[in-house]
């Protein structure tokens, strides 16, 4: 039985190919060359706490022209989940491709809210052999930028990036270099329903490429259409777990406002890449990191807070107007990635890719997701979901789902609900969020229940896939060794091996070898960054990667200036060597 969202995306997209399109496309899994034999370039667009709230995935409410035209000539993939219903262990996954709670990224913000834990801060330690993917394309010859937002759970590695901030482009690589960057929208974060509200100051970004300097206003470049925005008077789609009422229409309008501003933004970075002459040599995506940021959505494991929609073009809108309906994690992007390049997936990585000429030969049956600490309060939650139930274990059943966190309370439909919940004038759908504690386990159809308000645990019914999901969970922690009841203390002495302090990678040794100049560190896993320093370099030249000896700078009075990082690791400090003294 197909959901009325399904159906609804489907005759979207039939409408494309009849009107738009023109003709018959394959899905993607069928065998069409995605790329020529050249190295692709790869264009993230990362917009945040962005539920299916835009028209190629059955919301019309707002016009997304940017994004729509993204959607006629790429394919749609409405079945893209996060690990986590927050920002920082989302991308820890993203980045590494491992579970957020298999390498202690699994609480929200490692390095904040000490005050309320009382522990120190920390980073994520995952196994010595984690690179972040931006690395490991570096090392292939990628130009690496990440403009702007970083939030990893740890520290990223000087090798991580040849740039990463609000000027980071591609236009800064040399000529020809295939490039991997990232641009991040901060538009329809959480933060963008808070009083007073405003649409964000935009500010213009300069970019420079050799001799020759660009300049970038997001949205206010003239081939970049002008976003809609919606009147309050609009009927906006409220679901159901939520009030209707004045406040909480006055957040929705801003939610969809919101959205526009980032769709016009979104066109900017896509008219520059097109007047680059870039755009058939470039893979585009565009995702969520995370579900919505209303309440009940944020936060939490159920689809509200996990699922975002992702929108990929290939070069040539090869697939075009298709959707690609498999279920994708969040863990798949990273070894997706590197067979995009044509890189077999790294042994360590703990998703499957689901592009490229390393296509996992099966489709993945299951998602998985965890919720813990939320800034000073803490949860246990754990979840897993096939294509169309979900199963929940709730660890501690004790405490209510809200958590009363005190930077969401500043949403004026949070506050709206407390009021109403406190008056007694919430109905029996709103009031479950609040009920003072959870069942052990939850079982939920989301085709037939897609706000997963009807537990379906205790069915007779549906024994055998609670049962199947169950399993499948219990095999899930097994494999990446989470134990969900492990304290946040235990935690970090696991990840520090019971030291007190955060260990620090070992200082790079600087050495000539067989005519070269070597470098090496003591620390397993240590990434190295080194820079050679000549009366020219500048503090904007990227660090390289130290991969194999290097040859020795001609000029006496240059130097090698070096660093080592391993992921979780404080860095070591910077060694500088003078040229004069390795001969």
């Amino acid at each position: 039985m197909i959901s009325y969202k399904k159906a609804f995306i489907y005759m979207i997209v039939i409408l494309v190919n009849v009107f738009l399109i023109g003709n018959c496309h394959p899905r993607p899994h069928e065998k069409q060359a995605i790329l020529s034999n050249e190295r692709p370039n790869i264009l993230w667009l990362v917009t945040e706490d962005m539920g299916a709230y835009i028209p190629p995935f059955g919301d019309s409410t707002i016009q997304t022209p940017n994004l729509s035209r993204l959607v006629q000539e790429g394919v749609i993939y409405p079945n893209l989940y996060s690990t986590s219903g927050v920002c920082a262990p989302s991308r820890a996954a993203i980045v590494t491709g491992m579970y957020p709670s298999s390498i202690g990224a699994n609480h929200m913000r490692t390095n904040s809210n000490m005050d309320n834990t009382g522990l120190p801060a920390y980073e994520a330690v995952p196994p010595p052999q984690v690179k972040m993917i931006s690395e490991l394309l570096r090392v292939e010859g990628y130009y690496c930028t990440n403009n702007y937002k970083e939030d990893y759970q740890f520290k990223a590695p000087q090798t991580a990036w040849d740039e990463s901030s609000k000027y980071a482009h591609w236009r800064n690589r040399s000529d020809n270099q295939p490039f991997f960057s990232v641009f991040n929208f901060t538009e329809t974060h959480e933060s963008g329903l808070f009083e007073p509200y405003g649409h964000r100051h935009i500010e213009t970004r300069h970019y420079h490429a050799g001799d020759t300097s660009y300049t970038w206003k997001p949205g206010r470049m003239t081939e970049v259409k002008t976003p809609v925005h919606l009147s309050k008077n609009t009927k906006f789609p409220i679901p159901p777990y939520l009030p209707d009422t004045d406040v909480v229409r006055n957040d929705m309008w801003k939610l969809y406002n919101n959205i526009s501003e980032m769709d016009r933004q979104v066109g900017a970075i896509l008219n520059q890449l097109e007047k680059d002459g870039l755009l058939e040599n470039t893979i585009i995506m565009f995702y969520g990191d995370h579900g919505g940021p209303l309440p009940r959505q944020k936060r939490l494991v159920y689809d509200s807070g996990l699922n975002t929609p992702m929108i990929i073009r290939f070069p040539n809108k090869v697939n075009s107007g298709t959707i690609d309906d498999q279920l994708i994690s969040f863990i798949d992007f990273a070894p997706s990635l590197l067979s995009l390049v044509g890189i077999d997936p790294l042994d360590y990585m703990q998703g499957q890719a689901f592009l490229g000429d390393y296509k996992s030969k099966e489709e993945r049956q299951y998602i998985h997701a965890a919720a813990d600490r939320f800034d000073g309060v803490t949860d246990v939650i754990r979840a897993v979901r096939d294509d169309r139930f979900k199963y929940i274990k709730n660890y501690r059943p004790e405490q209510p789902y809200y958590l009363p966190i005190v930077y969401r309370e500043r949403i004026p439909t949070m506050q709206e609900l407390l009021r109403l919940r406190d008056e007694g004038q919430l109905d029996s759908i709103q009031r479950q969020w609040f009920r003072g504690s959870k069942p052990v386990e939850e079982l939920f159809d989301c085709k037939l229940d897609p706000h997963e308000l009807n537990n379906l645990a205790q069915h007779p019914a549906h024994k055998e896939k609670l049962e199947e999901l169950k399993n499948e969970m219990t095999r899930w922690l097994v494999e990446i060794d989470d134990e969900p009841n492990l304290s946040e203390r235990d935690l970090i002495n696991r990840l520090w091996s019971n030291k007190t302090t955060q260990p620090v990678t070992s200082s790079p040794i600087i050495r000539i070898l067989d005519g070269k100049v070597e470098i090496y560190c003591s620390t397993e896993g240590a990434s190295i960054s080194y820079r050679k320093i000549t009366p020219k370099s500048t503090q904007q030249d990227s660090w390289s990667i130290y991969t194999d000896p290097i040859s020795i700078p001609s000029n006496d009075d240059d130097y090698i200036l070096a660093q080592s990082h391993r992921i979780g690791y404080k860095p070591s400090k910077k060694v500088k060597v003078a040229v004069r003294e390795l001969k």
